[in-house]
């Protein structure tokens, strides 16, 4: 193959495997086997004097989307040129000092400042054009609405959302396939989110990196000027700070003490929050740095540093094929423990088939890993290349067929069992959940584990893993001490109440309340509810038709009564005493909000409401009667939404005394 050939080959590859990063949020080699392309690329570029259309070392980015609209940046957004190499930071700064910075891993926006006011944010886009997004940076947490200076200014800066925050939005998502895989590509989706509500439950902070330009008119001429920086870029971070703006961390440096810097911020990232991928060198002479030009992808003021990945040798003992809610079957390797940023290691992503058909796997197969951004394991290379993997031929979770299928020009792996148990993922973690059975510690992600190892294949199972504790306790990340807390956690929740069974078991529309309607009508007699008619289930206040015709659906499926027969063994049901109480709630509608005084939690004062006849729904409407809120001032939305309807609202005590309870 002559150098044209192998050079149309690496672009195919290299956008191939950037637009399924970019775009499609997948991976089909490693970071570092892209970045080793690359640099042949590069290299094959300069040897040749030839640059081909729609190579990556000459396109930018990712396309805009049509979602939303699109403007073309007055400055072509240039990316930088990159090394690993500290010393060559060193030659590259000569006699001249330089700014030091994080070189942050999120997505990069252009603002504009009008008066003294936010006019406009733009993605960096293609690097031509971007979209706008100037709603959504309005609710960035530390962006500010309003600064001093009433001329114009530009500036960009990264849009990021910290590891802590990362790690809490994707604890509160219950559905393990539906979780962000890191912190990048859940700040790219929620910058660029049509309802701007989204950005700011997201908590999206804006780190400024680089001054465009600022331009004020003068009373006398009307031409534009800029405030004076002293021909030193420094000058530039402290005037953005002074306007209020976060700017990204930096040092000064030179030629002498750069290399020792770099030291500093390598031992940093092991525990910063914020997400970065490198650093920024550029040059602090505002002058030199505007005669040094731009070349067709560059600026020359400034290179990008990467960090040099710490690399082990070991062995690939096993590929673990773990299945997931949407039918994918993804693999993760198993190879000897090496030690990589301070951290044992084990296991890595395999991603899909083609990212193993990429690097030639098999088992017993010698290969090097590291952690991509210091953080996630990745395989870099296979040293041996054997190629002798095999699929496996049948699901691990429930021992149905498999099949390649193609997913985002990418081989993957499904299971075609629609009754496959990992497929109910959601069905399994509402069961375990709190107001159903409640089997606490029992998170999505075990679940995951303990259903693709085939653990647990229907709800009974989760009472007795105890078959399985030789398994479980040589898992990865398990152990004695999380087996006995399952096993106990599941021993406890045995006791429970019917209401909650119902509940657990997934029937469509049947919230906990409706399940409580239901089992009062029915006093608690659960042959009752199991073999009523449609229209006896429909009579019931606040199930209609519609549920009803489903709760019969539910109950018509043998399987599912056989399902339910198997639990009920494991299960301890205890039929609530009766207690005559005074229906004075009888007919009213509330909402709860805000923070309580006199309840443990809202499930509290909504289970009291309820045994006193009255209803609790979630959102405020015509049919409510009631807003309790102890923040009656407040502007929040309920409170908005209530007084534009005529809604009484109500603090916790004049509540009680409506319902006739002493404080």
């Amino acid at each position: 193959m002559n150098q044209t050939e192998r050079m149309k080959e690496l672009i195919a590859l290299l956008n191939k495997a950037s637009k399924a990063y970019y775009a499609e949020d997948t991976e089909i080699m490693s970071n570092y086997e892209y970045d080793k392309l690359y640099d042949e690329l590069v290299i094959l570029e300069e040897e040749t004097g030839i640059t081909m259309a729609g190579s990556p070392t000459v396109s930018v980015g990712y396309e805009a989307v049509d979602a939303l609209p699109k403007e073309r940046h007055e400055k072509p957004m240039l990316s930088l040129a990159k090394t690993k190499s500290r010393e060559e930071l060193s030659e590259w700064l000569g006699e001249k000092e330089g700014l030091l910075s994080w070189k942050l891993d999120g997505l990069t926006i252009v603002v504009t400042y009008e008066n003294g006011t936010l006019s406009k944010a733009v993605t960096r886009g293609n690097g031509e054009v971007g979209e706008v997004v100037t709603n959504n940076a309005r609710v960035f947490k530390n962006l500010p609405a309003k600064i001093p200076y009433t001329g114009t200014l530009t500036l960009r800066g990264e849009a990021v959302i910290p590891y802590s925050e990362f790690e809490k939005i994707n604890a509160s998502i219950k559905d393990v396939g539906a979780k962000y895989k890191n912190p990048r590509n859940l700040c790219s989706g929620s910058v660029r989110q049509l309802n701007n509500e989204v950005t700011a439950e997201r908590n999206v902070y804006f780190y400024a990196f680089s001054y465009v330009i600022a331009t004020k008119e003068e009373e006398a001429g009307g031409e534009a000027t800029e405030p004076d920086f002293k021909n030193d870029r420094e000058n530039h971070f402290k005037f953005l700070k002074e306007q209020g703006f976060d700017v990204v961390e930096y040092i000064r440096v030179n030629a002498g003490n750069v290399e020792e810097a770099i030291e500093s911020y390598s031992e940093k990232v092991k525990t910063y929050d914020i997400p970065s991928d490198g650093l920024v060198l550029s040059y602090c002479d505002l002058a030199y740095s505007a005669s040094l030009g731009l070349t067709a992808k560059f600026p020359r003021h400034s290179i990008a540093f990467k960090w040099a990945d710490e690399i082990a040798e070991t062995t690939l003992r096993e590929v673990e094929w773990s299945p997931s809610r949407t039918g994918l079957i993804n693999p993760v390797a198993i190879f000897d423990e090496v030690q990589l940023e301070g951290t044992s290691v084990s296991r890595a992503s395999l991603h899909n088939i083609s990212y193993m058909k990429a690097l030639e796997l098999g088992i017993g197969d010698r290969v090097t890993v590291y952690k991509a951004n210091m953080i996630i394991p990745q395989l870099a290379e296979n040293l041996t290349r054997s190629g002798m993997m095999s699929l496996p031929g049948n699901c691990p979770a429930c021992g149905g067929a498999v099949e390649v299928q193609a997913a985002n020009e990418a081989e993957v792996l499904c299971c075609i069992n629609p009754e496959c148990p990992a497929k109910k993922m959601k069905s399994f973690a509402l069961f375990v959940s709190r107001d159903a059975i409640n089997i606490d510690g029992m998170s999505e992600a075990t679940l995951e584990k303990f259903i693709g190892k085939g653990f647990i294949q229907e709800y009974a199972d989760l009472f007795n893993l105890d078959r399985y504790k030789d398994e479980i306790t040589r898992m990865e990340g398990f152990g004695e001490k999380s087996y006995a807390r399952f096993v106990e956690s599941a021993e406890r929740a045995r006791k429970t109440s019917l209401p909650k069974v119902i509940y657990s078991l997934g029937i469509p529309g049947i919230g906990l309340a409706n399940a409580k309607v239901l089992c009062k009508f029915f006093d608690y007699d659960l042959e009752q509810i199991r073999t009523a008619g449609s229209e006896q289930l429909a009579a019931v206040e606040g199930i209609g038709e519609v549920l009803a015709g489903g709760i019969c659906e539910y109950f018509a499926k043998e399987e599912n009564n056989a399902v339910l027969d198997r639990l009920l063994k494991e299960l301890e049901i205890e039929k609530p005493q009766t207690v005559e109480q005074e229906q004075n709630l009888d007919g009213k509608v509330f909402v709860i909000t805000g923070s309580l005084n006199h309840f443990g939690n809202r499930n509290e004062l909504k289970e009291l409401i309820e045994q006193r006849g009255g209803k609790v729904t979630g959102s405020v409407t015509s049919k409510t009667t009631y807003l309790i809120n102890n923040d009656i001032t407040s502007t929040s939305g309920k409170n908005k939404k209530a007084k534009e309807l005529g809604v009484e609202i109500v603090d916790e005590e004049t509540f009680l005394f409506m319902a006739g309870i002493e404080v």
